[in-house]
């Protein structure tokens, strides 16, 4: 049974609302004491021209369920307390049956939803730039599709733009076929500094590597023929890391994909009548919308960004028939993405307001500063796997030497501990990027989860779960707030899809798992009385179902031993 749903429904029907409305707005109390719902009144009392107070109190009067042993007025809210037995029998026996299904949902059922992921440069390392949109992504598709939603991953490759006229223009001066095969993403890297370097004492070669995209652009075969190989090159490379991370993608469809479209796209602008010319450039003035103009053909003929993502979005619409598209990109590209919402708009696509820009903040070195490709001090993702799996190796050998598969565990380790690094933190904030912090075994860790689940496996190894019959009443007061807690998996998974916030997942495991490591030092699982020993392993059994269904949800495996 989910509580909270029905709770809501309770209320909804006594106020005649939608349960969808009242289920937003019900809150966790911050003491158990004070109950296990709290329903703020506040909002109604303009509504129902009463004070907040007495309308909890006439809800109070009139809400009764089997589920709600009792409720209780303080102030303007109304807390409800849910029978524990029922509690506990509804909600242990319901993980016991779905088991990896539990927590799942019908809510996007019929529906599509389009995420725009991790988009890497090409001819450029993976850097760590490009690894918070991976994993956030990842992490939303995992749990919209719990929810029920089709999910399609777009790559949106970054394969296009004025960087491969420098790119072009620096390997027809100083590049070497020979370099280039044997160190392909490095190298080209080095000649991207290179060109930037030396552009900065001769400015004439971004002249020149203008003149080179807009070769790219018409077709020029030589220019083409060394796009296509670094791009495949690229490619190559990126697909290794996206293998070490679990990560997969319906459509890998870069910038270069919707060339074909620019010209009827730039048509269909022009024609609608929101276009206008701006020193030789081709804009839509959005100055009406406190929005600066949206830039479609530069002066010398070449497109933009935004022509592509304009193209884009109208092909993804025909192609997929999103209900949701979901862009998981940087919070630097927010004024990008509000003009392009609006462009889409004024097109008279209604659709437009189902783009939504799911932004992230940038990761930082421990100095607090952020990484820079352009001078050459960003940190590539293939370094970063290496060291920290090289590390989580070490850790192990350290801990438990004997263990078997120690490389495997070691991948694990060190691939959960970084994507955790990631979705513990709220996606809008900035994050520090720290291994030896992401990889410890102690605090709000990757690790610290999956030792967890590890040490749940240890017990049950030694004894296991039969089906005979549990006595719910023997859960004291411990015992039952990790029940409570278990029974708001399900809530924790809908906040984090309808916020797209996966970090709500993430602390609702890290509390889990909190409350399952202090209740293990003060209560014996295993011993003589048998009764009290079948419901303590129903309870250990449950939290390390649960721990393995959000574990799996963030993109992060549960390890049975460490």
């Amino acid at each position: 049974m989910n509580f909270k749903k029905n709770i809501a429904a309770a209320i909804a029907n006594q106020l005649k609302k939608k349960e969808s409305d009242i289920f937003d707005v019900l809150e966790v109390p911050p003491e158990p004491s004070l109950g296990d719902y709290a329903f703020p009144c506040f909002s109604l009392a303009k509504e129902l021209k009463k004070n907040p107070n007495q309308i909890a109190q006439e809800l109070a009067d009139k809400i009764k369920a089997q589920f709600i042993a009792k409720t209780a007025v303080n102030g303007a809210y109304l807390n409800f307390f849910v029978d524990k037995s029922k509690l506990s029998k509804d909600v242990l026996s319901a993980i016991l049956q779905k088991k990896a299904k539990y927590g799942q949902s019908s809510e996007g059922k019929g529906k599509t939803i389009v995420i725009d992921m991790s988009s890497p440069n090409i001819a450029k390392p993976f850097g760590i730039g490009h690894l918070r949109s991976t994993i956030i992504g990842n992490a939303l598709r995992n749990l919209l599709k719990f929810q029920g939603y089709k999910v399609i991953r777009v790559n949106h490759l970054g394969d296009w733009g004025t960087q491969f006229g420098k790119l072009i223009t620096a390997y027809r001066k100083w590049g070497k076929p020979a370099l280039l095969k044997k160190n392909s993403i490095d190298y080209l890297l080095q000649l991207y500094v290179k060109f930037h370097d030396e552009s900065e004492k001769k400015p004439e070669l971004e002249d020149e590597a203008r003149a080179w995209f807009k070769k790219l652009e018409d077709g020029n075969r030589e220019a083409l023929s060394l796009w296509k190989e670094f791009k495949d090159l690229s490619i190559r490379e990126f697909k290794k890391i996206y293998q070490l991370l679990g990560v997969e993608f319906e459509a890998y469809s870069g910038e270069s994909f919707y060339n074909k479209e620019l010209a009827g796209t730039i048509k269909i602008l022009e024609k609608s009548g929101i276009t206008e010319m701006s020193e030789g450039a081709l804009i839509v003035n959005l100055e009406k919308h406190s929005l600066p103009p949206a830039i479609l053909r530069k002066s010398d003929g070449a497109t933009v960004y935004m022509t592509r993502d304009i193209a884009a979005a109208i092909y993804r619409k025909k192609k997929y028939k999103f209900n949701k598209m979901l862009y998981e990109v940087g919070g630097e590209q927010k004024l990008h993405f509000l003009q392009l919402f609006k462009v889409l708009e004024l097109l008279g696509h209604s659709w437009a307001k189902d783009c939504v820009h799911i932004d992230h903040g940038l990761y930082l070195g421990k100095d607090g500063k952020k990484f820079s490709t352009r001078k050459g001090k960003t940190v590539f993702m293939t370094h970063v796997l290496e060291e920290t799996i090289s590390l989580a190796c070490k850790i192990i050998e350290e801990k438990n030497s004997k263990l078997k598969m120690k490389d495997k565990l070691a991948k694990d380790i060190g691939v959960g501990a970084i994507i955790f690094g990631d979705l513990c933190n709220d996606r809008s904030n900035d994050a520090i990027f720290d291994i030896d912090k992401f990889t410890s075994f102690e605090g709000e860790t990757g690790p610290y989860l999956q030792y967890t689940n590890a040490r749940l496996c240890s017990i049950l190894r030694k004894k296991k779960l039969t089906n005979t019959k549990v006595d719910y009443q023997l859960y004291d007061e411990e015992e039952q707030e990790i029940v409570k807690h278990l029974g708001r998996f399900s809530d924790a998974i809908a906040d984090s899809s309808r916020q797209y916030k996966p970090h709500i997942l993430a602390r609702y495991l890290l509390d889990l798992a909190q409350m399952v490591n202090s209740y293990y030092a003060t209560h014996q699982v295993l011993q003589d009385d048998k009764k009290i020993e079948k419901a303590r392993l129903t309870l250990i059994t449950t939290v390390k179902q649960v721990l393995a269904n959000g574990l799996g949800l963030l993109g992060i495996k549960a390890l049975e031993q460490m």
